[in-house]
């Protein structure tokens, strides 16, 4: 029977004991973690996510800010923005929220937050320290799912891994931290050719193409663990995943549901990257 990887409960038990730590980082060294979120427009999934994280913040006994600005704003301002954060000491987490509008370079503005605070793992300094083997701020959701792969006592030793997908938030980084629990790994992406063969050669299935319901029972190995981190709507505005749950959820040993699967953990690990920021401030 297939056991449904439950990352709400996951992260409502780490959240839990985040706020225990951080009364007690508060107690015994008077420092609170604190995390500004910046947010560009109008965007609605942007605003839901960054409501979402302020919420949890507060929960967790976090200093939290949100910064919200018009979708006007211009790219110097932005960056004056982010910089005068880097200076401030009462912050140890910067995240800029993706999207930004188009006038604005996204990479020059994710280049711009210290390496030291950048608690979405995505400057260049903290890519290349996790692809060197040495990750201090790792993207949120791959780090989301090694959490959960740990809950569950899932092996990745020797297994034959699948990332489907391979943007820098979430396919190549995962890639990374699977190779790093010594799982055989592959990469694969909308142009692998015989992706359905491919995939069904897979111990584990990490699917984070962006196509709602993609994957059906025909893409996965009876057994497989199946991690969806696909957030799509259908025709009827219902949120679904990459993977076809019903179908895949009978042959597969472990599946994430979406929702409640790999998205409460993102938020989850954006927290405790932020408290082990403020905890470095001690040395």
């Amino acid at each position: 029977m297939v056991t449904k990887i439950d990352g709400k409960r996951l992260a409502t038990k780490m959240q839990t004991n985040l706020a225990k730590k951080v009364k007690d980082l508060k107690q015994t060294y008077d420092i609170v973690p604190g995390l500004v979120v910046i947010l560009v427009g109008e965007d609605p999934a942007s605003q839901v996510y960054v409501r979402n994280k302020e919420r949890s913040a507060l929960a967790a006994g976090f200093k939290s800010e949100v910064v919200r600005l018009p979708e006007t704003i211009s790219q110097e301002d932005l960056l004056t923005l982010v910089k005068s954060y880097n200076n401030d000491q009462t912050f140890h987490g910067i995240l800029v929220q993706l999207p930004l509008p188009r006038h604005i370079d996204e990479e020059a503005i994710l280049m711009a937050i210290s390496p030291e605070k950048d608690v979405d793992g995505f400057h260049p300094v903290n890519m290349g320290l996790l692809w060197s083997g040495h990750a201090i701020m790792k993207p949120c959701t791959p780090a989301g799912i090694m959490e959960m792969f740990k809950e569950y006592n899932i092996s990745l030793l020797g297994k034959n891994a699948l990332v489907i997908g391979r943007s820098n938030i979430v396919g190549k980084p995962m890639a990374q931290l699977l190779l790093d629990e010594n799982a055989t790994v592959t990469i694969a992406h909308s142009r692998t050719k015989n992706l359905q063969e491919l995939a069904k050669t897979a111990d584990i299935l990490v699917v984070a193409i962006g196509r709602g319901h993609m994957i059906t029972k025909d893409f996965v190995k009876p057994g497989a663990v199946v991690i969806d981190v696909g957030m799509n709507r259908d025709d009827n505005g219902k949120l679904i995943g990459d993977v076809k749950f019903d179908e895949v959820a009978d042959i597969a040993s472990y599946i994430t549901p979406v929702p409640g699967g790999v998205g409460p953990m993102t938020i989850t690990m954006l927290l405790e990257q932020t408290y082990e920021s403020a905890l470095r401030k001690i040395n």
